[in-house]
């Protein structure tokens, strides 16, 4: 069939006809993929803030640390009673031995080795907690300091040093981290046009630098707004870029849809 059959067939039934080679073009902007909102988890005074906002990080970078004294000082107790708690279970489990040992040889009543063996469990019992109480305390000493769950870029910084912060109390994050190598271009359209595509379809996005390939990242579900044309939705296309790059978010981009 001719192209010039195919668009007289088309208009004859009531079809729009588009050329197979032609690109919905979408005017967009650049987002990042996600963005995390770090908060503590402990109240205290915030004794070091090691990041700013643009910074890139490593994950596992420090980005703040509140005062540790009070937490180290914790722990240490807690190690204290362990060391006293193995001590107990070792002497315990001695005694229980030579009880042990006498009862074999018939010298003491099956009720004196019974006790021992109570005191063995008892003391095991007592050691076990203070492994528990140890284990805890150095959680709340890792909850003085946040650190990069990933690779990526400081998106806003909210806190200094010296800044005394509530766990219950935090109304915006401390630091918002976002990842740094990848970044969506998102546009509005109607659900006539979200129909036309499916998640992981091949686009490509003009940036400033040049033309990216990428892939539909999500179609949106629920409406941004409804105007008088009808609701328009989200859709985003997923883009690889460089920590080096410059691209950041807001930038105006053309989206290309086959």
């Amino acid at each position: 069939m001719s192209r010039s059959t195919a668009v007289i067939l088309a208009l004859c039934l009531g079809v729009p006809w588009a050329s197979p080679a032609a690109a919905l073009e979408l005017k967009g902007w650049l987002e990042w993929v996600h963005k995390v909102e770090m908060r503590v988890v402990e109240n205290g005074v915030v004794e070091e803030v090691a990041v700013s906002a643009g910074q890139h990080v490593k994950q596992g970078d420090l980005l703040l640390r509140m005062d540790q004294r009070e937490a180290k000082a914790a722990l240490l107790g807690v190690k204290a009673k362990v060391a006293r708690a193995r001590i107990a279970t070792e002497s315990a489990g001695r005694e229980r031995h030579r009880s042990q040992e006498l009862f074999d040889r018939g010298l003491i009543a099956i009720e004196e080795l019974k006790e021992a063996e109570l005191k063995e469990a008892a003391a095991i019992a007592e050691e076990e907690s203070a492994k528990a109480a140890e284990a805890a305390a150095q959680v709340a000493l890792e909850r003085t300091e946040l650190r990069a769950p990933f690779d990526g870029i400081v998106v806003a910084r909210n806190v200094w040093k010296g800044a005394v912060i509530y766990k219950t109390i935090q109304q915006e994050p401390l630091i918002v981290l976002a990842p740094d190598d990848k970044m969506i271009a998102r546009a509005l359209v109607t659900a006539s046009v979200l129909r036309l595509f499916r998640p992981g379809q091949y686009a490509r996005v003009k940036v400033a630098n040049g033309l990216r390939e990428g892939r539909i990242y999500s179609l949106g579900v629920e409406a941004v707004r409804v105007e008088l044309q009808g609701a328009v939705y989200y859709l985003d296309v997923v883009i690889d870029r460089s920590p080096a790059e410059p691209l950041r978010p807001s930038e105006t981009v053309e989206i290309l849809l086959p």
